[in-house]
C-alpha cells in the first residue's frame, strides 16, 4: 500500500478506537479511493484493527488487486450488501460503523437483514469525510495543477465568446480543451449561461445564442488526477452600462473580502459574513441567493460548508471555494469563484485568470 493511504488508514483507525466500533463500512467511491487507490465504481470497503478488504464483484477484482497494496480483495457472488452482511457476521463484528449520508434505507435494512442480531449499526458519518478535509502537500500539488489548466482553458475560450455563439458550443470547448489537456473530465456539467439566465445560478447551457449588450456566466472545473477544480469568471459582451460595472465591483469587493478572511481558526460563517457585508453595503444582499462557497478535492462538493452561521472552524489543509454572487431577474448574474488552500495566518489562491470585468 502506499505511504499516504497507509497514513490515512492508521489516522482512521485511531478514530475507531476512539469510538469504540470494530469495524467501519466505506461505500463511497471517493472515499475508498482516498483510502486505498482503488478506482473501481461498486464495491465497499470493511476497515478494523485486523486489516483492510474490499468486497467486489468479478468486475473489479483484477482491477482492485493492481489498484491496491495490503488490502485484501473479497469476490462478490449476488448482491453486495447481503454478501457484506455475511462478511462482518462471520468476522464476529459486534460495533459496526456506517455513514447514514451514503447508504440507502434500502441498502441498510439488506445489510442489517443479513447481519442478523450479533451486531449493532452505529452512526459514523462522516469520519472519513473530515480525514478528507484536510489535504497533504501533495494533494495539493494535484489540486494546484487542476485549478491552472481550468484557468487556461477559461482564458483559451475568451477569443470565441461573441455574439451568435450559443451557450452549449462554448460549453462543449471547454470540457474538449480540458481533455484535450489531460483532465480525465469536468468536475461537475459547466454552466455558460448568458443574458436573463444568468440570473439562475446552475443554468445549464441551452441552444440560446449570446448577444451583444449581455452578461456570461461560465463556471467550470478539471478533475485532474482524481481532483477537482472550479471557478467562475463573469463577462460581458460588448460595453458594460455603468449599473453593471458598479454590480460588477460590488461582486469583486466581496470576493476579496471573503478570500482575505480565509485562514486556519476562522470559522466558515465568518467568511461568508465578509461577502454579504460588503454586498449589503452596496444594497445588493437580497441578490446574493447562495452560500459563499464550499469545500473541494475528490468531490466538487465537499465539507466544509462556507454558509451563514456555520460554526465549522477552517484548518490548514482545507480547500475551499469563494464565489459570492449577485443574480438579477431579468437581466442577468454576476459571479466571481475561486479555489483558495487554509493555511495559519494566509491562504493561497490556486485560481490565476484576472478577476477584473473583462468586456468583449
Amino acid at each position: 500500500m502506499g505511504t499516504q493511504h497507509a497514513k490515512r488508514l492508521k489516522a482512521l483507525l485511531a478514530e475507531l478506537a476512539g469510538r469504540k466500533l470494530d469495524c467501519l463500512v466505506v461505500t463511497h467511491p471517493a472515499s475508498w479511493y482516498y483510502l486505498t487507490g482503488f478506482t473501481g465504481e461498486s464495491g465497499a470497503l470493511v476497515i478494523s484493527a485486523n486489516g483492510t478488504t474490499l468486497l467486489t464483484d468479478g468486475r473489479f477484482t483484477v482491477q482492485a488487486g493492481e489498484e491496491t497494496r495490503g488490502v485484501r480483495i473479497e469476490l462478490v457472488q449476488g448482491g453486495l450488501f447481503p454478501a457484506m452482511g455475511v462478511f462482518l457476521r462471520k468476522k464476529g463484528y459486534g460495533r459496526v460503523g456506517y455513514d447514514a449520508n451514503q447508504l440507502t434505507v434500502n441498502q441498510w435494512n439488506t445489510l442489517r437483514k443479513a447481519l442478523e442480531s450479533k451486531a449493532r449499526g452505529i452512526d459514523a458519518t462522516g469520519l472519513v469525510e473530515r480525514l478528507r478535509m484536510r489535504k497533504d502537500a501533495q494533494e495539493l500539488a494535484v489540486m494546484r495543477k487542476a485549478a491552472i489548466l481550468a484557468g487556461e482553458v477559461l482564458e483559451g475560450v475568451l477569443k470565441l465568446i461573441q455574439p451568435g455563439v450559443r451557450e452549449s458550443e462554448l460549453a462543449a470547448e471547454i470540457e474538449y480543451q480540458m481533455k484535450k489537456r489531460g483532465a480525465s473530465g469536468a468536475s461537475f456539467e459547466t454552466i455558460v449561461a448568458s443574458g436573463e439566465r444568468g440570473a439562475l445560478p446552475h443554468a445549464r447551457p441551452t441552444a440560446k445564442k449570446l448577444r451583444k449588450n449581455e452578461l456570461v456566466v461560465l463556471d467550470l472545473g478539471a478533475i485532474l488526477g482524481h481532483y477537482c477544480s472550479d471557478m467562475t469568471r463573469t463577462v460581458h459582451v460588448g460595453r458594460a452600462s455603468k449599473r453593471v460595472r458598479e454590480w460588477y465591483q460590488s461582486v469583486q469587493e466581496a470576493q476579496e473580502a471573503a478570500v482575505n478572511a480565509v485562514q486556519a481558526g476562522v470559522t466558515c460563517g465568518e467568511v461568508d459574513a465578509a461577502a454579504r457585508e460588503v454586498l449589503k453595503k452596496n444594497g445588493l444582499e437580497q441578490y446574493f441567493v447562495h452560500s459563499t462557497g464550499h469545500g473541494l478535492g475528490l468531490e466538487v462538493h465537499e465539507e466544509p460548508r462556507v454558509a451563514r452561521g456555520q460554526t465549522v472552524r477552517l484548518e490548514a489543509g482545507n480547500v475551499i471555494t469563494i464565489e459570492p454572487g449577485v443574480y438579477v431577474q431579468g437581466v442577468g448574474g454576476i459571479r466571481i469563484e475561486d479555489d483558495v488552500v487554509v493555511e495559519a495566518g494566509r491562504n493561497e489562491v490556486l485560481t490565476r485568470v484576472k478577476r477584473d470585468l473583462i468586456e468583449l
